[in-house]
C-alpha cells in the first residue's frame, strides 16, 4: 500500500465492557464503530447510507458517486477529497469486514456490520480509482404484500408460489444483478412452517428469513496465507448432516450445484435457491455448467435428467429500464427422454405493455395439482384453483 493508505488513524470498534465475549455484544459494538467511522472515512456516503430510500452507492474513484434510489441509478455531486482518501475509506471497510486489503490482495467481497453488501477493487487495478460498492437491504420484514403493493406479480400467482414452498417444492427464483432475486427468496421463505428447521447457506449474508427455528450460515475467504477458507460447497455438505427440514441457498455459483441437485433428488424436498440467468432454460443449463464444475465426470443425460427431476418451479425476475421489479415467468420443469432435453411448462408469462403489463396464467395446469400435499392445504387454495384442482379445470 501507498503511504497514503495509514495517514488517518483507523478507529477501533467500541466493545462492551460487560460482556465483551458475547456475540451480541461483540454485534453491536462492532455496529457502533462503524457508525462512528462513517463521519470520519465515508463522509461524502454519509446522507446516502441513512436514507432507507437508497439501495446501491457506487464509488467510482473520487470524483464520480452514483446511487440506485427507487430503482433508478442517479450521478450524485458528492466527491471524495483525492484518491487517497477512498482508499482510506476501503481500507477502513476492510477493518469491519474482517478481510485484508492490500496491493497483494486488492479486491474484497463483504458484509458490513449493518447487514450491507460491500465489494471493493484498489486502483490501479480499477483504472478510474479504487471502487466501492455498497448493496443496501431493506431493515424492515419484507411480506407478500410488499410484492403485491408493487405490482411484481398478481395475487393469483402470489397465492401460487406460496402453496408451492408449503408442499415443498423446490423453487429456484433466477435473474440479472438486481433484479430482485433476494427480496422474492425472503418473501418465499414466509411460506415455510414456524416448525421447521431452515439452513441458510450464503456467500456473503443477505437473507432475511423471517422464521425462528434459522441456523443461518455464511462462507469464509481465505486469509492472506491462503488459510481457512470455506466454501459454499462445504457449506451445502455440512448442512445435510444438520437435520434440516429446508436448504435455502442464496446464490448458486459453482461446484455446489451438483450438491443442491443431488440432495434435492434424495429426499430434501423444498429447498430455495437463487442464481443469475436470463431465462427458465438458461437456469437449466447454467446448473448443467456449474454442476460439471464439481468435476465428477457426470454424462451429460444423466445431469439433464437429475436437472429436471431436482427442480419442480423456476421463477424469473426482471429489472425494466424504468426501475420497477417484476416477476416475468413462473414455469415447471419436465424432461423428454426422445431428445434428452428438458421441456418448460410456462404457467405464467407476463403479458402486456406499459403499466398494463402484469403476469398472466397460460391456461396450463400445474403439476402441483396432482400433489398429495395439496390435500392439507386445500382450504387455502382460493385464486389459484383453476391452476391446481382438476374439477375446476374442467
Amino acid at each position: 500500500m501507498s503511504k497514503t493508505l495509514v495517514e488517518k488513524p483507523t478507529p477501533t470498534p467500541m466493545r462492551s465492557s460487560v460482556a465483551s465475549s458475547a456475540p451480541a455484544s461483540a454485534t453491536r459494538g462492532r455496529l457502533t464503530g462503524f457508525e462512528a467511522s462513517i463521519d470520519f472515512f465515508l463522509g461524502p456516503l454519509q446522507g446516502f447510507l441513512r436514507d432507507p430510500e437508497v439501495t446501491e452507492i457506487m464509488v467510482n474513484g473520487p470524483e464520480h458517486v452514483y446511487i440506485e434510489k427507487n430503482g433508478l441509478l442517479q450521478r450524485t455531486t458528492a466527491k471524495f477529497a483525492s484518491e487517497a482518501d477512498v482508499q482510506a475509506a476501503a481500507c477502513n471497510i476492510a477493518q469491519f469486514v474482517g478481510q485484508p486489503l492490500s496491493n497483494d490482495r486488492p479486491i474484497l467481497d463483504g458484509r458490513l456490520p449493518d447487514g450491507s453488501r460491500v465489494c471493493v477493487v484498489l486502483g490501479p487495478i480499477a483504472e478510474s480509482g479504487t471502487q466501492i460498492n455498497i448493496r443496501r437491504f431493506m431493515r424492515s420484514a419484507i411480506t407478500p404484500q410488499f410484492l403485491l403493493e408493487r405490482k411484481a406479480l398478481t395475487p393469483m400467482a402470489m397465492e401460487f408460489l406460496l402453496l408451492a414452498v408449503k408442499a415443498h417444492r423446490n423453487v429456484l427464483v433466477a435473474g440479472g444483478a438486481g433484479s430482485g432475486k433476494t427480496t422474492l427468496l425472503n418473501v418465499l421463505t414466509t411460506a415455510i412452517g414456524d416448525n421447521e428447521r431452515i439452513v441458510v447457506i450464503e456467500d456473503t449474508r443477505e437473507l432475511q428469513v423471517q422464521r425462528q427455528h434459522v441456523v443461518q450460515m455464511e462462507a469464509r475467504a481465505a486469509d492472506a496465507y491462503g488459510r481457512g477458507a470455506i466454501s459454499i460447497r462445504d457449506l451445502f455438505v455440512t448442512s445435510l448432516r444438520m437435520r434440516p427440514d429446508r436448504i435455502v441457498v442464496g446464490e448458486v455459483r459453482r461446484g455446489e450445484a451438483l450438491d443442491m441437485i443431488q440432495a434435492m433428488t434424495s429426499g430434501h424436498r423444498g429447498a430455495l435457491a437463487s442464481l443469475h440467468a436470463a431465462s427458465p432454460i438458461d437456469t437449466c443449463h447454467r446448473l448443467e455448467t456449474m454442476a460439471l464444475m464439481a468435476d465428477v465426470g457426470l454424462p451429460l443425460f444423466a445431469l439433464r435428467r437429475q436437472v429436471a427431476n431436482a427442480i419442480d418451479l423456476l421463477v424469473q425476475v426482471v429489472r425494466l429500464p424504468d426501475g420497477k421489479r417484476l416477476v416475468s415467468q413462473i414455469s415447471e420443469v419436465a424432461f423428454e427422454e426422445t431428445l434428452n432435453n428438458y421441456l418448460i411448462n410456462d404457467i405464467f408469462l407476463l403479458q402486456g405493455e406499459g403499466d398494463n403489463r402484469q403476469l398472466q396464467w397460460t391456461g396450463k395446469p400445474s403439476q402441483l395439482a396432482d400433489d398429495p400435499a395439496l390435500e392439507s392445504l386445500a382450504g387455502q387454495i382460493e385464486l389459484s384453483k383453476p391452476i391446481l384442482l382438476r374439477e375446476a379445470v374442467k
